[in-house]
């Protein structure tokens, strides 16, 4: 069992250990849905509930395997878990939001593939946390990566008003950005001790 404070691994999480920013996890959504902040907000609460859950469920998965010695079947089984708490997100998007599903588009279902929910599993686990630790942890991961998503987002709708040289316009102008708000990101290192 983990000794740190559930304070601590939140903040660690969220910003000192961004998924996004510091272990380049979620790349995929982060540059492809983060064009309109409604959008990234919504995209990173829906990362965030199937954090959550497959969270909850890697505790009790890793504690299953555990118990009847049969720690080589978690990565398969995390990976069952993660695409089946996205089939029902997806399902719940489309039948509440079908808006929000048109405008999420692929990267709904790619939420499947979304390396930061594996790695959150994976990290989780070996970090020893116990359940309530677990959830904080999902819920520190779910939050930082909604806080990137959020604020690459604010900074493209920002860009769109402002004059940017054609050479560095679109995709080169989004990656410059996030470099500097992973190295921004850096700055809370020191919040991790």
């Amino acid at each position: 069992m983990n000794q740190a404070s559930l304070t601590q691994i939140f903040i660690n999480a969220c910003l000192v250990n961004n998924f996004v920013l510091a272990y380049f996890l979620g790349i995929c959504p982060f540059l492809g849905v983060s064009g309109k902040i409604d959008t990234a907000s919504k995209m990173g609460g829906a990362v965030t509930f199937v954090m959550l859950i497959s969270s909850m469920a890697a505790y009790g998965i890793n504690s299953l395997l555990i118990a009847i010695n049969a720690p080589f079947l978690q990565l398969i089984s995390y990976i069952v878990v993660i695409a089946s708490t996205v089939q029902l997100v997806e399902m719940m998007v489309k039948k509440m939001s079908p808006s929000l599903f048109r405008a999420l588009g692929i990267f709904l279902p790619l939420i499947t593939t979304n390396c930061a929910i594996l790695g959150l599993a994976l990290f989780q686990t070996n970090k020893g946390y116990d359940f309530i630790q677990s959830i904080v942890y999902a819920l520190g991961a779910g939050a930082g990566f909604t806080l990137a998503l959020v604020l690459i987002a604010g900074f493209r709708e920002q860009l769109e008003l402002a004059e940017v040289p054609e050479v560095i316009r679109g995709t080169v102008l989004t990656l410059i950005v996030a470099g500097i708000l992973s190295l921004a990101f850096m700055g809370f290192s020191g919040l991790g001790s």
